[in-house]
């Protein structure tokens, strides 16, 4: 609960005041935002979805403002990538955006893609790359790759898969280091597994790149990533063939919210997403990557 007397203390005017202005948006909205008890005030759902655009709408006022007097494009955007995105796609970004729009402030978050998902939906990022938007939004979803996906292991791997190429029915008995259950690709392999009718030799279960490439590097197993996961790291002590099974990949979209709900410097830094991953996938940078037409 939340106390109206503060509120109006806060804005610098009468309780009484703030509660008619309040109740007489209400009356503009003909639905109540804000539940009234004993002990304070709280928002019904409706409050709280008007507070999440307001926000939103504030946010893009004071943007076109600053653009505004600086005569040239401004302002905030926050993006999502999963962690093997954000590895290959990360930088290029950054500095695409840099030479671009060297006034908007880039906020990148480096998460697992369901967790992007809800801070996408709850508002808080403007643009993510997503693997799965099988639960409906009002987003505007745009194709951008499918990547091959490949066993990485180290040289020293007695049981690791040789060869450039692979099938699933090759890892059985493979001792495998996996992302946890809650991870899109763990999903995707475990249907990919179920078709294949192989119960996988999971080791130990990973979500952190970084920690699960060293787990590969120390011979504890091997691991089924995107090609992704090497741009950060020397592949010469891990060894990689392609999962050649039909429909095992990943495809990655470029999710945003609503193009009305986008600012200026989000629409903006949009189109550079989706040139910077095109350039990576052209010059051979991106690994396993092909290009998707919208």
């Amino acid at each position: 609960m939340r106390s109206m007397g503060r509120a109006a203390v806060e804005l610098g005017v009468v309780t009484s005041a703030l509660s008619q202005q309040i109740s007489r948006l209400e009356g503009e909205l003909s639905t109540r935002l804000l539940l009234r008890g004993s002990t304070g005030v709280s928002p019904t759902d409706a409050g709280v979805a008007f507070l999440q655009q307001a926000q939103l709408t504030l946010r893009h006022a004071d943007e076109a403002v600053r653009a505004a007097q600086q005569a040239r494009l401004s302002g905030h955007v926050s993006v999502g990538l999963a962690p093997t995105t954000a590895s290959v796609l990360g930088l290029p970004l950054m500095q695409a955006m840099r030479a671009r729009y060297p006034d908007v402030r880039l906020h990148l978050v480096e998460s697992l893609s369901g967790n992007l998902a809800s801070l996408l939906q709850a508002r808080l990022l403007d643009l993510a790359v997503l693997f799965d938007t099988s639960t409906p939004h009002r987003w505007s979803i745009q194709p951008l790759l499918d990547e091959k996906l490949f066993v990485l292991a180290a040289t020293g791997l007695a049981r690791r898969p040789s060869g450039p190429k692979v099938k699933l029915a090759q890892l059985a008995g493979v001792p495998l280091i996996m992302p946890s259950a809650g991870h899109g690709l763990r999903a995707t392999l475990t249907a990919a597994f179920a078709r294949a009718r192989i119960v996988p030799d999971v080791v130990a279960e990973v979500d952190g790149l970084a920690l699960l490439m060293d787990a590969v590097r120390a011979g504890l197993g091997a691991t089924i990533q995107p090609g992704a996961a090497l741009a950060r790291q020397p592949a010469d002590d891990v060894l990689s063939s392609q999962i050649t099974d039909t429909h095992v990949g990943r495809r990655s979209l470029l999710v945003s919210l609503s193009d009305d709900e986008l600012s200026p410097a989000a629409l903006a830094a949009r189109v550079v997403m989706a040139d910077a991953a095109r350039t990576l996938v052209n010059e051979g940078r991106w690994p396993g990557a092909s290009l998707l037409e919208n």
